[in-house]
């Protein structure tokens, strides 16, 4: 069977600034890295990273899964993880050790000077550097439809960030304890709690989406009680572990979880409102022939969408089918963002048809 082309979605030309941001961010990140190599050693750095690195592949699959409906375009994930690993972390070392000398300067003492860096100073100022990704994206707001979006993008910019940040907390325990110390500090932050950046971050990415999906007078506030939220929760979190208290890290790890169930109900409710809405407005292109009855059906609830694709991967036509998917999803969202935005009815029309197109295309084969 002739294999066939690719289908093409709506035309979204890569943003020069986006892509420029993107190489300066990984950039800064290797710089950090390479610096984090040059202090600890090949041995030490090299036992870092690959702790740090080891749970990454299953959080991004856990992250991603939830977007998957209409999954974000890779050029902005990737965006959002490299800033959270070079922007976000370098700026972040560079305004603590500055914040840390000004309060050791006003005659704090060590251990004061060590509880305000982790409880106010890291919170504060790791959270908004992270969340300025989210801010940085506003401009690219037609990416973001909804609440899942915000979740998705924080939670790239919070992974980025751990990982890196990760590699610099197992070199440093490497070198004052050795590798067991290093394996120790894993089980904490790789594996006990490997979603706390995700999840803190994550409170800002619902505020800036919810600003951008929503039409109401006060909707820019819920930015900055995202950031509210977002310190918080770091520095619930950070609080209770500098306590040593075993009852306050339970607490605060009760509070981050229950925040993170939150998260994905989140995600789902606004998934399964979506495939809902396609029943409402695929069957108005019934006469195109391109949505019959069946494949309002098929595309309307989760499990027939993976049905279908499972079927068609049988087939050989897997690509196709997902495609065929894809388009009638963003359809769906292109309506949703015009009875939102009160889009321009030609801006509409030609996007509606690169839509339709695509789908004619799939079904092609």
């Amino acid at each position: 069977m002739t294999v066939p082309p690719r289908t093409p979605m709506l035309d979204q030309r890569p943003s020069k600034a986006l892509i420029i941001a993107l190489v300066l961010s990984g950039l800064l990140a290797l710089g950090v890295l390479a610096v984090l190599l040059l202090s600890g050693g090949p041995v030490g750095f090299g036992l870092s990273a690959l702790l740090a690195i080891a749970p990454l592949p299953v959080l991004l699959a856990a992250v991603l899964s939830l977007d998957r409906l209409e999954p974000e375009p890779k050029l902005h994930l990737a965006f959002s993880f490299s800033w959270g690993a070079g922007v976000a972390v370098g700026l972040a070392i560079l305004l603590s050790v500055v914040g840390i000398e000004l309060f050791a300067r006003a005659g704090y003492g060590q251990q004061a000077v060590n509880l305000i860096s982790a409880v106010v100073l890291a919170p504060v100022i790791e959270e908004a550097l992270k969340g300025a990704a989210l801010l940085l994206l506003l401009r690219r707001r037609r990416e973001i439809d909804g609440l899942t979006d915000g979740i998705v993008y924080a939670s790239m910019a919070g992974l980025g960030f751990a990982t890196v940040e990760n590699v610099g907390y197992y070199l440093t325990a490497f070198g004052e304890e050795g590798a067991g110390a290093a394996f120790q500090l894993f089980v904490i932050r790789g594996l006990i709690d490997p979603l706390g950046h995700p999840v803190y971050t994550s409170m800002i990415g619902v505020g800036v989406a919810y600003a951008l999906t929503r039409r109401n007078a006060a909707r820019f506030a819920a930015i900055p009680l995202g950031y509210l939220g977002a310190v918080f929760l770091h520095a619930l979190w950070n609080g209770a572990a500098s306590s040593g208290s075993l009852a306050a890290v339970a607490g605060a790890y009760l509070v981050i979880m229950l925040v993170l169930i939150g998260l994905i109900v989140i995600t789902v409710v606004e998934r399964r409102q979506l495939v809902s809405r396609m029943g409402a407005y695929l069957p108005l292109y019934g006469h195109t022939g391109l949505v019959t009855e069946q494949d309002v059906g098929m595309l309307t609830t989760i499990a027939a969408r993976r049905a279908a694709r499972k079927w068609a991967r049988g087939a050989g036509l897997g690509r196709e089918m997902s495609d065929y998917q894809q388009a009638a999803t963003e359809l769906t969202m292109l309506h949703l963002r015009a009875e939102r935005e009160r889009t321009d009815p030609a801006r509409f029309a030609v996007e509606r048809d690169l839509l339709l197109g695509a789908m004619a295309r799939a079904r092609r084969w």
